[in-house]
């Protein structure tokens, strides 16, 4: 009789969490069927995600004086500042007001449509290797279009692989520092991704404990003592939706100062 008291909530949960974890990593096709070519709803979000950004920044910008008019100019204001000086100034130092524009789209960019995301009903376009991964490449291409624009082809290619080594391990080294290089846009991309996916498992798993504990004690499965434990599923909810938030900021912040110190490195005479 216990077992099942303990089960019927269990149970609950096990039957959904597929269900849960279908629905985040299913693209659900608007157009097409699961082909080459198509549009997702994760795409839908992306396009919405670039409106907000879009409306954030041309309003913010509209409002723009000396003394910050609004408290909503004030915020983008300091999330602009916070890019420029924190980020693209203390990763890449001397040259770093050109990467101000790209580097504060990319924080933007990725911080609403982290927090898009934990608002129910919408998807974050983050959520989803591929919207990860088109970021990464874009980040990868960037920093190393100015390497080679500083350096030249023949002498970015070179610079990879550090100045002062001995001859014989130039080869050695230099292919390791290569393999490195092309893995940054893949990191990036799989450590945005799997802090999102994650962080969204882990609040539907604690969502759906608080329903299966409360449909167990209005259905008789268990005791009304046992399904008032959903209170404690629902308090770790809210806690799980607070770190998720803090979460999305830190995510942005990552993978924005990570993009400016490969954009210093790129760059850097080594």
């Amino acid at each position: 009789m216990e077992t099942a008291e303990v089960l019927g909530p269990l149970e609950f949960v096990n039957e959904h969490v597929p269900e849960l974890q279908k629905s985040l990593m299913n693209p659900d096709w608007i157009i097409g069927d699961g082909g080459a070519v198509g549009f997702t709803q994760y795409v839908l979000w992306m396009l919405i995600v670039l409106a907000i950004v879009m409306i954030v920044v041309l309003t913010a910008a509209k409002k723009l004086n000396l003394v910050p008019s609004s408290k909503f100019t004030g915020l983008v204001e300091y999330g602009y500042n916070f890019v420029a000086k924190d980020i693209a100034e203390g990763s890449i130092g001397h040259g770093y007001k050109k990467h101000i524009p790209f580097l504060a789209t990319l924080f933007f960019f990725i911080l609403i449509a982290n927090f898009v995301g934990l608002i129910p009903g919408c998807r974050t376009p983050t959520g989803t290797i591929s919207i990860t991964w088109a970021l990464s490449l874009i980040a990868f291409v960037y920093f190393n279009y100015y390497g080679i624009k500083k350096k030249g082809g023949l002498g970015y290619l070179k610079s990879i692989a550090p100045s002062g080594l001995p001859k014989p391990m130039v080869p050695f080294i230099w292919l390791l520092e290569f393999i490195s290089l092309v893995i940054r846009a893949l990191t990036l991309a799989v450590r945005l991704f799997g802090n999102m996916f994650a962080g969204h498992m882990a609040l539907g798993i604690f969502a759906l404990l608080a329903t299966g504990f409360i449909q167990g004690a209005i259905g008789g499965v268990v005791s009304p003592l046992l399904g008032s434990t959903s209170i404690v599923w629902m308090l770790f909810l809210v806690f799980m939706y607070a770190l998720e938030m803090l979460v999305a900021f830190i995510q942005a912040y990552v993978f924005t100062i990570l993009t400016a110190v490969y954009i210093s490195l790129a760059e850097s005479e080594h």
